[in-house]
């Protein structure tokens, strides 16, 4: 998590006796997961300066936590091993919800194709 991170950082600026703020930003990023720091590196407004330490701290806060929420809805999504079928909604259901094929049901079988009668040329029909 970026939060444990700014903390490390901060740690190793305040004994490294770091003050430049270019130099301070470029080893902030150095530091940060690489997605996060491209997001930010790329961002199409709202992009912090490079001199603007604590903007980058904002920024990668930012996007961690979007991050980490969005993991969070996914891996909700990836437990769900049921979903309501036609017979389980009620009339109270929205109707924005659909319903799915029931997966207990038996595969059907493939039917076996009909003969086709031949017809004798010289036999007459009657």
């Amino acid at each position: 998590m970026v939060v444990d991170y700014l903390d490390s950082f901060l740690t190793l600026v305040f004994n490294a006796r770091y003050t430049d703020p270019r130099t301070l930003v470029v080893k902030f990023c150095r530091g940060l997961k690489s997605n996060i720091q491209s997001q930010i590196a790329t961002m199409p407004f709202g992009q912090p300066a490079n001199t603007n330490l604590e903007a980058w701290y904002a920024a990668a806060q930012r996007i961690d936590q979007a991050w980490l929420t969005n993991e969070a809805f996914q891996s909700t999504l990836r437990s769900m091993t049921t979903a309501p079928t036609c017979s389980a909604l009620s009339r109270s259901t929205p109707l924005l919800m659909f319903c799915l094929p029931q997966s207990t049901l038996p595969p059907i079988p493939p039917r076996p194709a009909l003969p086709v009668p031949v017809r004798k040329l010289n036999s007459k029909l009657e």
